[in-house]
């Protein structure tokens, strides 16, 4: 799958300055979805990225708590979300513990507050009912991350 935001971000005018716009990230819940239809009918889909992502960057961005509460409803109760929710259920997430050496400032990706934004992911699909495993530096290479979730699926 093509990386959705990069995507969103270039074709309609964002940048890092935006990443704080509900208007932003209602594009990229929105065009995840989209993109991400496309693979439903397959046994197994890999994304580095889901729907997920915009809600929790919408949250990190919020002013305070009740701004965060209503951006992630807004967002949470999209019908395209709310149609996607039970597949995502039926999935197993992985989370990658910000490790400092996996970190790499590639111009988009807010790097700020990595700790917090795994936070936020982890209670996002605890809320959500969505099954995730952590991985962090107990797997240093990329190999051992490969090998595990081929053992996921079973490979």
């Amino acid at each position: 799958m093509a990386e959705v935001a990069r995507h969103v971000m270039a074709t309609q005018g964002y940048t890092r300055k935006d990443v704080g716009s509900l208007e932003m990230q209602q594009a990229i819940l929105e065009a995840h979805l989209k993109e991400e239809q496309k693979g439903w009918h397959c046994p197994i889909q890999l994304s580095d990225r889901s729907a997920i992502d915009p809600i929790v960057y919408a949250v990190l961005t919020s002013s305070d708590e009740n701004e965060a509460q209503r951006r992630r409803e807004i967002l949470m109760n999209s019908p395209d979300f709310k149609n996607a929710l039970p597949i995502y259920r039926r999935s197993t997430f992985i989370l990658l513990a910000p490790v400092a050496d996996w970190l790499e400032d590639d111009g988009i990706r807010l790097l700020e507050h990595q700790e917090r934004c795994f936070e936020v992911f982890k209670q996002t699909l605890v809320e959500l009912g969505i099954p995730f495993l952590e991985i962090g530096a107990q797997m240093r290479f990329l190999e051992e991350r490969v090998t595990m979730a081929m053992g996921l699926l079973n490979l």
